[in-house]
């Protein structure tokens, strides 16, 4: 078995951060393909690996789906009886972080290849476990587009329309948006803060 420095490592998960500025030079095919290759080696449910990768850099296409993902979030904000001057903000800073984003790689799940049972309890889970095991894979492509140096951050926003997102991107009926990573070389540094494991942990 291969061993690393648990240095090394660990100071790779602690310097990732959340970036959602880019500089506008595109990510290089050969570094996204390692992107996609690192997520694809996550630990998986059975190891049925549910994942699926929609990569998109074409400009009018991220705009088209800004633009989709904003009418949406508009009306659900609306249905809240948000604030106008919030569901703008809200919008236009969801739209900002997409179109300005060099790369986007959503993060789909399918559930075509789980286990099937009898009972919804049984199916609930093998649901769970395929969420689990595709954010696994979210985490294993946002540390390797750190290693390389670029920035990337998580949007959970492809959760609340799946189905808009399958429709705009063309996606096929079994393909369910989880969230979205943008990407893009850094145009901004980050602190980040952890609370005490203490709080968080529990010896048994």
């Amino acid at each position: 078995m291969m061993t690393m420095n648990p240095t090394d490592v660990l100071e790779l998960i602690r310097g990732r951060r959340s970036l959602r500025r880019y500089r506008p030079r595109p990510v290089p095919r050969e570094w996204i393909m390692q992107i996609l290759e690192s997520a694809s080696w996550a630990p998986s449910a059975h190891n049925r690996q549910p994942w699926r990768f929609v990569i998109l850099d074409n400009a009018a296409l991220k705009q088209q789906l800004a633009v989709s993902m904003g009418i949406r979030l508009r009306r659900d904000l609306q249905a809240d009886k948000m604030p106008s001057a919030i569901i703008d903000k809200d919008v236009s800073r969801s739209y900002d972080r997409i179109c300005s984003a060099p790369l986007i790689i959503v993060v789909c799940m399918t559930l075509a290849d789980m286990d099937v049972y009898s009972d919804a309890r049984r199916n609930r889970h093998e649901q769970t476990m395929a969420v689990q095991s595709t954010a696994m894979a979210g985490q294993n492509m946002m540390l390797m587009a750190f290693s390389l140096g670029l920035g990337a951050c998580w949007m959970c926003a492809p959760l609340f329309c799946p189905d808009l997102v399958r429709q705009v991107l063309d996606l096929p009926e079994d393909w369910i948006a989880q969230g979205m990573v943008t990407i893009g070389f850094p145009a901004q540094t980050r602190q980040k803060t952890r609370q005490a494991l203490g709080t968080r942990a529990l010896w048994r």
